[in-house]
């Protein structure tokens, strides 16, 4: 983490150097420049973590205690979360995050702007909200992802930094795998992690979940079902007449995403971990069965390899 912070910040003066603007119109010798500032990993954490989880609903209160279950003795963690709220709402004082109340109802529940400053966490965890695009142009996403970034590094400079990858709606007349893939260089990395990296001069990793929905969605695609899971939205929730819900996973999503942190915040491979868990109330979650387990443990982890900047080693 030390070296790769010190390759940051001598990094950053490279891209300083691009000026302005003008960083867009250079994209390929900024891209060039992260790729090598990715190409060491980190080293795998340890002992159990202290996390730290900011962003909304794709954050929720279950998917984090399935985290914790799955990670075992030590792991703990808080959270602040919104209904839709971007990181810039979390950050200012004077704007409102939408259904602060209700969302931090739980013993979890830590605010967001002393818990990162206070250096406890050996990971953030900062979730942008949905959709991106819009983020982007009307949140300053990448300002915002480098003042949170910023505040974790200062309180504890070994802090490791992550943004969540998340999706957009299942009814997207893009096409949801299309986005999915299109998406994480076009928006995730270029016009978020990228800019962020050069305000803020802090190592900012990649919690590849939305390519891990799109990989074993197509994987289910591909074998006509796995065991009790049809297709994409067997990962989301219904409302109470059966009606999908374009966003928000159900238990199996939850289990899918916990799985995703747990393997890039670990560095292990999830293969054999329990998947009958708990919700943060306590209640049984809805399992997926163990043959659908078996393959959302094998697609994580071959997906977080896959992926440089989740910082784990391919």
């Amino acid at each position: 983490m030390v070296a790769l912070s010190r390759r940051l910040f001598l990094g950053g003066a490279a891209l300083a150097s691009l000026g302005g603007g003008s960083w867009v119109f250079r994209r390929a010798q900024l891209q060039d420049r992260v790729e090598e500032l990715y190409a060491t990993p980190l080293s795998a954490p340890s002992g159990p973590m202290q996390v730290y989880h900011l962003g909304h609903s794709l954050v929720g209160h279950d998917m984090p205690a399935m985290l914790a279950q799955l990670s075992g003795a030590g792991h703990s963690y808080h959270s602040q979360t919104g209904w839709g709220s971007s990181l810039r709402d979390h950050w200012e004082p004077d704007v409102p995050v939408n259904g602060f109340e209700r969302s931090n109802d739980h013993a979890q529940h830590r605010p967001a702007r002393a818990a990162i400053g206070s250096g406890d966490y050996g990971a953030v965890v900062l979730t942008e909200m949905v959709e991106i695009a819009d983020a982007i142009r009307y949140h300053d996403s990448p300002d915002y992802l480098a003042h949170w970034a910023r505040l974790a590094h200062a309180a504890r400079p070994d802090t490791r930094v992550y943004l969540y990858e998340t999706w957009h709606h299942t009814d997207d007349g893009h096409g949801w795998l299309k986005r999915i893939d299109r998406d994480l260089d076009k928006y995730w990395r270029r016009q978020v992690i990228y800019p962020a990296l050069q305000e803020a001069e802090v190592p900012i990793h990649l919690i590849p979940a939305g390519q891990v929905m799109a990989s074993f969605v197509r994987a289910v695609d591909a074998a006509g079902g796995v065991g009790g899971i049809i297709s994409l939205h067997d990962l989301f929730s219904r409302d109470e007449n059966g009606r999908p819900d374009t966003i928000h996973f159900n238990d199996q999503g939850a289990y899918l995403v916990a799985l995703t942190h747990y393997a890039t915040l670990y560095h292990r491979d999830p293969a054999g971990l329990p998947h009958e868990l708990l919700r943060a109330d306590g209640t049984p979650a809805q399992a997926p069965s163990a043959e659908a387990a078996r393959l959302m443990q094998r697609v994580v982890w071959d997906v977080v390899r896959a992926h440089p900047d989740s910082g784990v080693a391919a």
